[in-house]
Parts: structure tokens; C-alpha cells; sequence
């Protein structure tokens, strides 16, 4: 089995795997556009965490899941992942040196209530000043997902700029 991290899942896996390998998925990009009600924010100031949302292509880390951890696995990324059934996950060809492989990503579907739409940079400077849930806030998400991304080599241009209404 494979697995598709684009955001967290690259620098906090919780699972084992055997392989990794850097990957760019074509049809879908990250975006930090998630409404977080509970890990990076509350009900009364909700934070956002990333999506994989349709369009562009997405840079991340596909890991190879050995057969006696499959199961184990999918139950801890769905603890992890599914507790509100808010994404959607659904297989994606992920190129890798020898070939491709298919492997589960979550992706957010547009419709989904949890979709942000488009967030001005006022709400996301005050999303990033005031936003922080059980597993912090969401300035340090998507900080932490930002030098992931370049300790891999990884550019993304539009996590950077949004972090400038950090400043």
C-alpha cells in the first residue's frame, strides 16, 4: 500500500513505511483552505489546515506501507485523517523513479462545507495571530509544513507568500 502526504503526513507520518519517495500528482494542489474546528483551531476561532483540492499539480512524499502494517495503517490514518468525514480519499498516479504508483490521498472536495472558498489577507493574518487547537495553532502548521517542504526541496511559492501576513 501507498500513501500520499502532501502537508503534515510528511513530517508527522505516525505510521511505518519501507519506501519514500518525492512525487508530484498532477489534477490536484495543496492549499491551506480546511476550516479546523478542533486541531488547529476552535468553533469559536476556527484555523485552517491543508487540503489536496482539484486543479495544478502538488509535490509531496509518496511512502510505501509494508502488507503487515496495510490494515493497522488505514486505521490509524482514518483515526487521523476521516473523524468528521470531511475528506475525501481516493487513489492518485504517483510517479516515481521507477514507474508510478497508486497511492491514498485525501483530497477535499469544493462543495464540502469545510472549504474555506477565498480567504482575504486580513483573515488570514487574523486566522494566523488568533487561531490554536489541540494540536496548535495554525501558524506553526504551516510553518512546520513550509520547512518540510524545503528540507525536501520543495518550493511552493503560494504557502510562502501566505505567510508573509504572519509578519
Amino acid at each position: 500500500m501507498w500513501v500520499f502526504g502532501y502537508a503534515s503526513l510528511i513530517w508527522r507520518q505516525e505510521f511505518i513505511h519501507t519506501e519514500q519517495h518525492l512525487t508530484r500528482v498532477h489534477g490536484w494542489h495543496r492549499a491551506l483552505k480546511m476550516w479546523s474546528r478542533v486541531n488547529r483551531g476552535t468553533p469559536e476561532r476556527p484555523g485552517l489546515v491543508f487540503a489536496l483540492l482539484p486543479g495544478g499539480s502538488c509535490q509531496g512524499v509518496v511512502f510505501r506501507i509494508p502488507a503487515a502494517q496495510a490494515m493497522q495503517t488505514l486505521d490509524l490514518l482514518w483515526l487521523r485523517e476521516m473523524p468528521n468525514q470531511v475528506y475525501f480519499p481516493r487513489y492518485l498516479n504517483c510517479p516515481i523513479g521507477r514507474g508510478k504508483v497508486s497511492a491514498l490521498a485525501f483530497t477535499l472536495p469544493k462543495s464540502s462545507p469545510s472549504f474555506t472558498g477565498t480567504l482575504s489577507a486580513a483573515q488570514y493574518r487574523s486566522i494566523f495571530a488568533q487561531s490554536t487547537g489541540r494540536f496548535g495553532s495554525t501558524l506553526d502548521y504551516a510553518q512546520q509544513t513550509l520547512e518540510s517542504l524545503r528540507r525536501l526541496g520543495i518550493e511552493d511559492r503560494a504557502l510562502k507568500a501566505l505567510l508573509t501576513y504572519a509578519a
